[in-house]
C-alpha cells in the first residue's frame, strides 16, 4: 500500500515537473500558452467560467471589476459617464480606469507595455499593427478568435458576412489580437473637395467640371471674372494646406487610388510617388501654380488660415469634411461636392473608398482573469442596440426610439440648450477617439436629415461608381515592418520636399528621372515589394 502510494506521489511529481517545464518553455518562447488555449477553446477553463452567463444579462452571476486603459479627451471622467454606469448595471462588470490624456496616450501606453503593469483591457487603445504582432506574439495580448466564436455572436456574424474584415484583423501567425471599429456604411476615405456654390452661380455654371481641362478653365475664370463681386482680384481659385487635404482626390484623375501605397484593379501594388501618373499630377499643379490658380500660401498656411479665407468668400475649390466648415454658415446643399475629373489617362478618374475599418481599438491582456465575460461585454457594442448606446448615450437624454423594431430614432432637445456634441461627450467616451463598435444603416436610421441625405446622394453619384478600397489593412512581419518603416520615413520626407519644389518650380520637372533614381536608391521599389508580399498573403486569407 505504501509502495503504491509512493508510486502515485512519484507520478504526481513527474507530472508537476513536466507541467512546470511546459509553462517555462511557453513563457520563454513567448507563445503565451494559456492564451493559445483561450484562442483554441474560447475558454480559460478557470473558475471565472462558472461565474459567466452564456446568454442574456447580466453577463456575470456575481459582479466583477476589471481595469481599463483608454484615451481621455478631457470632457468627463469615465467613471461618471452614463454609458459605463448603464453597462455596469446591465452586465455586472465594473471598470477601474487608468486613462491617459489624448496628447500623451501613445507615450503612456508604451510605458505600460515596457513596465509589464498592463490593464485588463485596452479600450480606444489605438494599437498599431506592430503592437498587435509584437505583443500578441509575446503573449501580452491574448488571441481573441476562439473567444469571438464562442462568446461574441454579434461580432462573429459581422466577420462571417464580411470575410475581408476578418482577414484584415488576423495577424500573420493566424491570431486576432485586437478588435476593430467597423463601419458597414462607410463613405469617404477622406473629407472631399467642395465648390463654392456662390461662385458657380455668379459664373453661370450649372454643371461641375468633368475633365482636368474643364477644371482648369473654371479656376481661370474664378481668377479673372470676380465671382465674389467685390471689385477686387482677391479670389483664390484653389486653396490647400500643404496639399495633404487634396492630394488623394487629384491623384485619382491620373488613375492613382492613394497617395502612398495602393493596389490597382489587377492587384499590382504601387508606390505612388514613383508612378508616371504622379508626375502628371505634379505637372498639372505646377501649371496651376504658374498661372496663379493655386494658393501661393499652400505650403505655409494653417487650416485655420485657410478657413478664414473661406469665411471671407474668397475660395472657389477647397477640401473639408463639410463645405460649411470652411465657408461658414449652416449646412447647405448649395455647395456641390467635387466629382473627380478625367484626364488623358485611360480608366480615369478613380477614387479611394474607405475600408470601413479601424484596427487596434480593443484588446484583452494576459492580466485579465475574465476574458470570456470581457468578450461578451464588448460584443454588445457590435449590436445595433449597443452601438446606439455608446454612440449617442442612453436613450431618453439626447435621443429616443420611435420604432425599436427597426431602430428608427429621433433627436431630443439638448438639456439646458447646450452644444449637442459637447454634451454627448459627457455621456459616452465616443468623442474624439475611435472605439469598438459597429456603424450601419440601422444605427443611423432616423438621424439623417435632408442635408445628410443630400450628402449621401452626392457621394453615390460622384464617388461610389469609381471608387475602391485602395489597399486593405494588412500586417507586416516584424522584419518587414522594420524595413518598410525605416525606408518610408526617409522617403516621405524626401518626397514631400520634392513635391513642393516641383509644384512651385524650384525644381524643374525635367529633373524627374533624377528624382526617380533617388527614390530607387532610397528603397521605393523595395517598399512596393514588401507591400505586394503582404497583399498577396492577405488575398490568400
Amino acid at each position: 500500500m505504501q509502495k503504491g502510494s509512493n508510486a502515485v506521489m512519484g507520478h504526481k511529481k513527474i507530472w508537476a515537473m513536466l507541467l512546470s517545464m511546459t509553462l517555462l518553455i511557453s513563457l520563454l518562447s513567448g507563445c503565451g500558452g494559456s492564451s493559445d488555449k483561450a484562442a483554441e477553446n474560447g475558454s480559460t477553463g478557470s473558475e471565472a467560467s462558472a461565474n459567466l452567463n452564456m446568454e442574456g444579462f447580466p453577463i456575470v452571476k456575481e459582479p466583477i471589476t476589471l481595469t481599463m486603459m483608454g484615451q481621455d479627451v478631457g470632457m468627463q471622467n469615465w467613471q461618471d459617464m452614463e454609458f459605463f454606469k448603464q453597462m455596469q448595471e446591465k452586465t455586472g462588470i465594473k471598470f477601474d480606469f487608468r486613462n491617459a490624456p489624448l496628447d500623451s496616450f501613445d507615450t503612456k501606453r508604451n510605458l505600460v507595455f515596457a513596465s509589464g503593469d498592463y490593464p485588463d483591457v485596452f479600450f480606444s487603445g489605438q494599437l498599431k499593427a506592430a503592437d498587435e504582432v509584437n505583443y500578441g506574439g509575446q503573449g501580452v495580448l491574448i488571441p481573441l478568435e476562439g473567444l469571438i466564436d464562442k462568446y461574441a455572436p454579434n461580432l462573429k456574424k459581422i466577420l462571417d458576412e464580411h470575410p475581408d474584415i476578418r482577414k484584415s484583423i488576423t495577424t500573420p501567425d493566424g491570431h486576432i489580437y485586437a478588435l476593430p471599429n467597423i463601419d458597414l456604411d462607410a463613405g469617404w476615405y477622406r473629407g472631399p473637395l467642395w465648390y463654392n456654390g456662390k461662385f458657380l452661380k455668379a459664373l453661370g455654371i450649372d454643371k461641375v467640371p468633368s475633365t482636368t481641362e474643364e477644371l482648369y478653365t473654371y479656376l481661370k475664370r474664378v481668377k479673372d471674372e470676380d465671382p465674389n463681386g467685390n471689385g477686387k482680384k482677391d479670389e483664390i481659385p484653389f486653396v490647400s494646406v500643404k496639399l495633404d487635404d487634396v492630394r488623394m482626390w487629384l491623384l485619382g484623375s491620373w488613375g492613382i487610388f492613394n497617395e502612398q501605397i495602393y493596389a490597382d484593379r489587377e492587384d499590382k501594388v504601387h508606390y505612388t510617388p514613383m508612378e508616371p501618373g504622379y508626375k502628371q499630377y505634379l505637372t498639372f499643379l505646377n501649371r496651376l501654380w504658374n498661372d496663379g490658380l493655386l494658393d501661393k500660401e499652400t505650403f505655409s498656411q494653417t487650416d485655420e488660415q485657410k478657413k478664414a479665407k473661406g469665411k471671407n468668400n474668397q475660395v472657389a475649390l477647397f477640401a473639408d469634411y463639410h463645405a460649411y466648415f470652411t465657408l461658414g454658415g449652416d449646412p447647405s446643399q448649395d455647395d456641390p461636392m467635387y466629382a473627380p475629373v478625367k484626364s488623358e489617362v485611360v480608366g480615369s478618374p478613380v477614387a479611394a473608398k474607405h475600408p470601413g475599418l479601424v484596427r487596434g481599438v480593443f484588446a484583452i491582456t494576459n492580466k485579465n482573469k475574465h476574458p470570456e465575460a470581457t468578450m461578451r461585454w464588448v460584443d454588445y457594442l457590435y449590436s445595433t442596440e449597443g452601438a446606439d448606446l455608446i454612440s449617442s448615450g442612453p436613450e431618453g437624454v439626447l435621443w429616443k426610439y420611435t420604432n425599436k423594431a427597426d431602430f428608427t430614432k429621433e433627436k431630443l432637445e439638448v438639456p439646458g440648450g447646450k452644444d449637442r456634441e459637447e454634451y454627448r461627450a459627457t455621456l459616452t467616451p465616443d468623442y474624439g477617439v475611435v472605439l469598438p463598435k459597429v456603424s450601419n444603416e440601422d444605427t443611423k436610421r432616423g438621424f439623417e436629415d435632408d442635408f445628410a441625405r443630400w450628402l449621401k446622394k452626392e457621394t453615390s453619384e460622384k464617388i461610389d461608381p469609381i471608387s475602391k478600397v485602395p489597399f486593405p489593412s494588412v500586417y507586416l512581419s516584424q522584419d518587414e515592418q522594420s524595413e518598410a518603416s525605416a525606408k518610408l520615413s526617409d522617403l516621405d520626407t524626401y518626397v514631400k520636399q520634392m513635391e513642393a519644389k516641383f509644384v512651385t518650380g524650384q525644381e524643374p520637372l525635367s529633373n524627374w528621372d533624377k528624382y526617380i533614381e533617388t527614390c530607387k536608391k532610397m528603397g521605393g521599389e523595395r517598399v512596393a515589394e514588401i507591400y505586394q508580399a503582404a497583399y498577396d498573403r492577405w488575398k490568400q486569407g
